[in-house]
């Protein structure tokens, strides 16, 4: 199920028929996903009731500012990303080439300011570069997945998994302006914030990943967010099964298959069957 922020020509959704169309979702277990150019207050208010109505469904509610406010983030920073290809555009600069990568990353770091990014809504519109953030859940994992609709290249993704290994090492933001200072535009603020609700929450940072796939043409960060003591994370299952048939990471990420739908029946299948006496 889709959730556009705006809706085509269509009036906005009241907050009462946005709770009636999340809460029949989440009562029938679908996957649901909010499409944004720009993140407003109305998509605020989506993923807070998308958040809140999983929440309340599976009795976690103590988790409500780790899902919110990481799904708001990781939206924040995809339509950031999506600013630096539209300026690529924009500015007829071909993003595999060096110098021109150069000059458009200054752009991008002149543009960064939210008055700024609101500008860009139009012309992401214009060249289908939307974020699409993602909710699906079971009674014992919740998965946020935003994506962008292109691939990073091979440059992008060694800074943005260099980014992504710092921002995960941080504690704290007092650790991260140390390092930044004031510089925090650009330099993976938005990971690193999630980095650190993870770890405020008790949540292992594995649980937070990012991929880049040619074939289905995406850039994606992912959280996964246990809602039950028993659940095993996709990271924690990859090692298990590292220990156990003794082959390579890489070997093994060939043949690799596990999400919360795989937990879900493994736990089925492995619970005790019990015949009784007469």
């Amino acid at each position: 199920m889709e959730i556009p922020e705006r809706v085509g020509i269509h009036l906005r959704k009241t907050e009462a028929e946005l709770k009636d169309i999340i809460s029949k979702a989440v009562d029938e277990s679908k996957i649901i996903t909010m499409k944004t150019y720009v993140l407003s207050d109305y998509g605020e208010l989506i993923l807070k009731l998308i958040c809140q109505t999983v929440l309340e469904k599976t009795n976690r509610m103590d988790l409500m500012e780790i899902c919110y406010s990481s799904a708001k983030e990781l939206v924040i920073n995809a339509t950031k990303a999506n600013v630096k290809r539209a300026l690529f555009r924009k500015h007829g600069l071909e993003i595999s080439n060096e110098a021109d990568y150069e000059k458009g990353i200054s752009l991008f770091k002149e543009n960064l300011r939210e008055d700024k990014i609101l500008q860009f809504k139009p012309i992401f519109i214009e060249h289908d570069l939307p974020v699409m953030a993602t909710f699906y859940f079971s009674p014992d994992v919740l998965n946020i997945k935003v994506k962008n609709n292109f691939p990073l290249l091979e440059s992008e993704e060694v800074r943005i998994r260099d980014k992504f290994r710092k921002a995960t090492s941080f504690s704290s933001l007092i650790d991260f302006f140390m390092e930044h200072g004031d510089s925090t535009e650009g330099a993976g603020m938005g990971l690193t914030m999630v980095g650190i609700l993870l770890d405020q929450s008790g949540i292992n940072k594995h649980s937070f990943s990012l991929y880049s796939s040619d074939k289905y043409k995406e850039t994606a960060a992912k959280i996964e967010i246990p809602l039950s003591p028993n659940y095993i994370s996709k990271r924690d299952m990859f090692d298990r099964e590292l220990k156990e048939r003794n082959i390579s990471a890489e070997e093994l990420r060939k043949t690799f298959s596990y999400n919360y739908k795989t937990f879900a029946k493994r736990n089925e299948d492995a619970k005790e069957h019990t015949v009784e006496d007469e």
